[in-house]
């Protein structure tokens, strides 16, 4: 609740600093004093404080050691710790606040410079809060945005796949079972660790619906030659071996009016290179072994 009194512990064997710290805070705020670290530790187990103030010279332990031991664990750590010390040398100061102290107040205090110090204090922590939550806010308003834009994405490529797939009487379904059989076999690469430096900086969420594409060349292609019931001519399939290039070609008129982009860098690929053969005898430009671009040739099996 926004109204809700902020926690304040005062840690101090001298029972005089308790006293005249409470006096000085309860009007405001809701204080525990704490004669010693000993104390301090089972009680942060049961409330967690807005701020600290610490002392530095104690007898069980020190206010350096406390500090340590706040800051190394994650629960205690983002809790802000002032030290209040006799001390005024310029060493020891410089030693709290390299160990996460925010402020360091000399012995003894004055209760209204107390509270104007612990009032900035508080102030700058929601802020700080304030800021943290509108940048965890702000990076899930883009995350959002990312997700409904990537969907968007796939759709589109989804659909247009679809079409080309629809004209190609021959080969249902074979577009979806494209994208399924390459993650399998991307997923049993990684799995043994062949190819491990070529594919360790693969996003998957952009390569496997980037396969999509692979056959979006046909769109060039004659509806009689790709629904033919017989074997294809020497100049038909001539034809149909164009699609590869078509392709290509598609991707890169898409590429010249956006960014370079990742997803079609990998389109690009598949689109062209899906129909070259290990041994030379593939095409469009009878690459052989690893020439072939690693995702051309996995497309080649799936394919």
């Amino acid at each position: 609740m926004q109204n809700e009194r902020k926690k304040i512990m005062l840690v101090d064997d001298d029972v005089t600093n308790l006293s005249i710290g409470k006096s000085a805070l309860s009007d405001l705020y809701s204080v525990f004093t704490l004669p010693s670290g000993a104390k301090l530790f089972p009680m942060l187990d049961k409330v967690l404080p807005d701020l600290i103030l610490l002392d530095i010279e104690m007898p069980d332990i020190n206010g350096y050691d406390i500090i340590k031991q706040l800051k190394a664990d994650p629960k205690t750590a983002h809790i802000p710790v002032i030290f209040l010390t006799a001390k005024n040398d310029p060493g020891s100061e410089l030693e709290g606040l390299s160990l996460g102290a925010i402020d360091y107040i000399a012995k003894p205090f004055s209760p209204p410079l107390l509270k104007k110090r612990i009032e900035v204090h508080l102030l700058v922590e929601q802020q700080k809060q304030e800021l943290k939550n509108y940048n965890d806010n702000l990076q899930q308003m883009v995350e959002e945005k990312t997700a409904a834009v990537l969907e968007l994405q796939d759709a589109v490529l989804s659909t247009v796949a679809e079409i080309v797939e629809c004209r190609d009487m021959a080969t249902g379904g074979h577009i979806d079972r494209t994208q399924k059989y390459i993650a399998i076999l991307i997923g049993a690469l990684q799995e043994s660790g062949l190819y491990s430096e070529e594919i360790k900086d693969w996003d998957m969420h952009l390569l496997i619906p980037s396969a999509q594409l692979h056959d979006v060349g046909k769109i060039y292609i004659s509806d009689f030659i790709l629904n033919k019931p017989d074997k294809l001519t020497a100049e038909e399939f001539r034809k149909m071996k164009g699609h590869a290039e078509y392709g290509q070609q598609i991707i890169e008129k898409i590429e010249k009016k956006t960014k370079r982009n990742i997803f079609l860098d990998h389109a690009k690929i598949f689109a062209l290179t899906h129909h070259e053969k290990w041994d030379g005898t593939g095409y469009p430009h009878g690459l052989s072994g690893l020439d072939i671009p690693l995702q051309g040739r996995l497309l080649a099996i799936v394919d």
